[in-house]
């Protein structure tokens, strides 16, 4: 896949990935990481329902027992995703209790293992994503030793957060940012495993950056970015599709995603579960402040509606259009004053 929206902990649900799907038809989105344990055990609708508008997407399994894994690759082939993935990346403390996520770097055989058991229960895609490597492992061993074991097993693609995990000493948070970034060795690993698809994953927030490493690679993977600025979004699908975003600009994402937003308020889902993933859909723009603190303070309100919606949407327009009033008459100014014509 040429681009998608990475697996984020508490973030990437059904309402964040139904509103990105609003800035791009062609992204492929993933789930949340859900565990095995989650899914034999807990409640399996809560955790793998989606909205058909959400297609392309994908489930991100946790877990690290080749059995279990085939079990919940089958259910959630069941429930229409469009690709299993397997994480092999996350560090948090609770994942490395579990010997799985980020601590699978150690052990290739086992993800091939598990990869070979999934793929022999399901016809969908089955992906791994994984790091460079955890703690005092060498990359380009680790790595390497990942890709091959994983194409062993016929794994389908790759997709490599470039950045090493330190499994000891570092938060979740500090992993994202502190171990640097290598792309070159991803770059290198999809010279040496030509015939397989590799994405990469880590640090990017433009478009520019995005479409440069696809000279290089199969595929780039944003997070973060994807997250706090969604209109990067709309550049998607013109700039790696070559077709038109699904939408003119943020406002007419909002308008669009209106119609999600009654149909779940009306079966009872807060309005805040909806917009806390919308906050950062004006950042840079006047009025986007605004924005933010209409829906933190008002959304959380005992039976906010879509009422709250319109108010927060009013404001900015208001700061817009006052910016680009102010704007014309500042270079009306500048006209007048260029041609003599002030006092």
């Amino acid at each position: 896949m040429r681009f998608s929206v990475a697996p984020m902990m508490d973030w990437s649900d059904r309402h964040c990935r139904a509103l990105h799907r609003h800035f791009s038809a062609r992204a492929l989105l993933y789930t949340e990481m859900v565990t095995t344990g989650a899914i034999l055990f807990g409640p399996r609708e809560r955790l793998l329902g989606f909205n058909s508008i959400e297609h392309p997407v994908a489930l991100q399994l946790g877990g690290s027992e080749p059995k279990a894994l085939a079990q919940c690759a089958g259910i959630g082939a069941d429930y229409g995703y469009d690709e299993i993935n397997l994480n092999c990346g996350c560090p948090s403390d609770r994942v490395q209790n579990g010997a799985f996520g980020a601590c699978l770097m150690r052990s290739p055989q086992l993800v091939g293992e598990c990869v070979a058991a999934m793929k022999a229960v399901v016809s969908v895609p089955v992906t791994v994503k994984c790091r460079i490597g955890v703690d005092d492992q060498e990359p380009r061993e680790a790595l390497w030793a990942m890709a091959q074991a994983c194409v062993d097993a016929g794994v389908d693609a790759l997709i490599v957060h470039a950045r090493k995990a330190w499994l000891q000493g570092l938060s979740p948070k500090e992993n994202r940012d502190v171990p640097p970034l290598d792309y070159p060795l991803v770059h290198q690993l999809k010279r040496d495993f030509s015939d397989l698809p590799i994405s990469i994953n880590g640090g990017f927030t433009d478009m520019a950056a995005i479409a440069g490493q696809l000279s290089a690679l199969d595929g780039v993977m944003v997070g973060r970015a994807a997250y706090h600025d969604p209109a990067l979004l709309l550049g998607v699908d013109p700039a790696l599709f070559g077709h038109e975003a699904p939408a003119a600009d943020q406002f007419a994402v909002v308008e669009a995603y209106e119609a999600y937003i009654a149909a779940r308020l009306a079966e009872g889902v807060r309005l805040a579960d909806i917009t806390r993933h919308m906050l950062g859909m004006f950042n840079g723009m006047p009025g986007a402040r605004l924005w933010r603190r209409h829906l933190a303070t008002e959304a959380v309100k005992r039976g906010a509606g879509i009422e709250v919606l319109h108010d927060a949407l009013a404001l900015i327009r208001n700061a817009v259009n006052d910016a680009d009033a102010r704007r014309s008459a500042k270079d009306e100014a500048m006209q007048l004053a260029g041609a003599g014509l002030t006092g």
